[in-house]
């Protein structure tokens, strides 16, 4: 897809698997790519694979988690090359166990990594973009968060608030051209190692995924959608709200609501709303 020549981006937890392949298929469309990754050794290495292959990027060793690594991490980029147009955030973390054995531990962790991981990059940009009247923003949500998976009450939480986020940002950034998009991927990786077979790790390489990623990174991106990418199928998540019943004030207990509910919940009117106000 064209329209990545002198762009700048930013991929978060691009030392491997899913990342890695974001920013080696960002680098590969023209854009220049800062690595990010907790670990500095990985993010040098992904670094090196595109300037080997002549693009341009620069390592970036940062914990998503910290406000200050994240803000620093951007303002070498800003400083380099001048903008950041584009920011995927990918960075993540597991720590997988049934609801009534989560340790609250745990549970903060997921959350602090990926939604406050999230915030801090994309607050981080939020005003370069502004100020340039250009940015494309990705957040990266999960099947567990849009439609739920046993054991990851830590993970769906976080995840499906990716979508809450980019909800409000799709309408705050729209003046200035920014567009938010969430990515739903399906693929192999580090995280999943010893939960799928090799047959299906190999269907579900990273590569397959990328492409989505750059299609809602691009000029030519939409803004808030949810898109699902694996193995070579590519679908899109729609949350739709059903025309609704009104009752009378007489008629609004819950024994009227269970009559009706047939109506409540039929489809045939449902629509996407642009807004809570909606």
């Amino acid at each position: 897809m064209s329209g990545f020549q002198g762009r700048v981006a930013i991929v978060t937890g691009a030392g491997a698997g899913l990342g890695r392949s974001h920013a080696l298929g960002l680098a590969k469309a023209g854009a220049k790519v800062v690595v990010s990754d907790i670990s500095r050794d990985a993010a040098a290495a992904v670094a090196a694979e595109i300037t080997d292959m002549g693009a341009e990027a620069m390592a970036a060793a940062a914990d998503v988690a910290n406000g200050d690594q994240v803000r620093a991490m951007v303002e070498k980029a800003v400083a380099a090359w001048g903008r950041i147009d584009i920011l995927v955030n990918n960075a993540g973390i597991l720590r997988d166990k049934s609801f009534g054995k989560l340790d609250p531990v745990d549970f903060a962790l997921v959350m602090k990594v990926h939604v406050m991981g999230t915030f801090n990059c994309t607050q981080a940009v939020w005003d370069q973009m502004r100020q340039q009247g250009y940015g494309r923003i990705l957040f990266t949500s999960s099947a567990s968060g849009l439609y739920g998976n046993f054991g990851q009450a830590n993970y769906g939480a976080a995840k499906a608030a990716m979508v809450g986020l980019m909800n409000v940002l799709h309408i705050e950034g729209a003046k200035y051209d920014i567009r938010v998009n969430t990515l739903a991927p399906t693929a192999a990786t580090q995280m999943t190692v010893g939960l799928v077979s090799d047959e299906v790790a190999a269907l579900l390489a990273p590569e397959t995924v990328t492409p989505a990623v750059l299609y809602l990174v691009s000029e030519q991106a939409p803004s808030r959608m949810i898109m699902g990418a694996g193995a070579g199928v590519f679908a899109v998540t729609h949350i739709r709200e059903t025309e609704g019943v009104f009752l009378p004030e007489g008629e609004r207990t819950p024994e009227r609501i269970a009559a009706r509910i047939a109506e409540i919940t039929d489809t045939s009117g449902e629509r996407i709303l642009d807004s809570a106000f909606d």
